[in-house]
């Protein structure tokens, strides 16, 4: 029984994978903690039958709640800020992370992965636990390299809630197209456009573009153009609901529970790409 603490179990993200936690038979959560709802049964808050009555613990007590229920592992979908803090404190007690939250400093991902080693505490780290979206970073460092002479541009679309700017996605697709083309994302990124591309040298070595739109309540969608001279290829996600992002996570979840090797997993090891 993999013992889980939930951070942020009144969140979006948080409630999802709570209610698929506490309904799996192979998962028992321990402890939830928060800045909301403090003192909540879990449960009711997400009407769902909890046998442990397990209350939301303040998250500002974080290092309390972990010394008295000793988690195995704890799943993180909150904000930067928040996720920089707690998930540091867990890995400092040797616990597993599974963490979906984007926008975090490199200073914190470099000072974490010294931690997941010297801890002993491996962590799995992805903008997007969707196994359609890891299919389709895959499916997209395969046609990048035979479509490199061709123009790329990358468009993603979220609901006008999400405030970060651009989303950890569309980044991830950037770095994947940059690594299989062999060029740095800083040199050829363009980050949306006030006018054309003008008059430049054709192809994704030369430019890359990548935009973003913000609006009503789409969950996200995420698409690839790959242009070429009376043709273009199409590569496009679409998440419906936040469900497959919960499923995810608990995939996740049950995969770092298994490893021994003090390193940060992505979901492409989770999904065996």
């Amino acid at each position: 029984m993999i013992k889980l603490l939930i951070l942020g179990p009144t969140g979006i993200m948080g409630k999802l994978i709570g209610e698929l936690a506490l309904k799996d038979d192979e998962i028992e959560v321990v402890a939830a903690c928060d800045v909301n709802n403090i003192g909540e049964e879990l449960g009711g808050l997400l009407a769902v039958n909890d046998k442990n009555k397990i209350k939301i613990s303040d998250v500002n007590y974080l290092q309390k709640v972990v010394n008295e229920t000793k988690p195995d592992v704890a799943v993180d979908f909150t904000v930067a800020k928040a996720t920089e803090k707690n998930c540091k404190i867990c890995v400092e007690n040797g616990i597993k992370c599974v963490i979906g939250t984007t926008a975090m400093t490199q200073d914190f991902l470099d000072e974490f992965k010294s931690l997941v080693k010297t801890k002993n505490a491996p962590a799995v780290i992805s903008p997007n636990m969707a196994t359609g979206v890891n299919i389709l970073f895959k499916m997209a460092a395969i046609l990048t390299k035979y479509l490199n002479d061709w123009d790329i541009e990358i468009i993603e679309t979220h609901h006008n809630r999400k405030q970060d700017n651009f989303s950890g996605t569309s980044l991830k697709i950037l770095d994947t197209i940059c690594e299989a083309l062999e060029v740095k994302k800083e040199d050829i990124t363009k980050y949306g456009r006030t006018k054309g591309k003008g008059l430049r040298e054709k192809g994704a070595k030369n430019e890359i573009g990548i935009h973003c739109v913000r609006a009503g309540d789409i969950v996200g969608e995420h698409k690839i153009l790959y242009a070429g001279s009376g043709e273009y290829i199409e590569l496009k996600h679409t998440a419906i609901n936040r469900n497959c992002f919960a499923t995810g996570a608990i995939r996740a979840i049950k995969f770092i529970a298994k490893q021994k090797e003090n390193k940060i997993y992505e979901m492409k090891d989770v999904l065996n790409l």
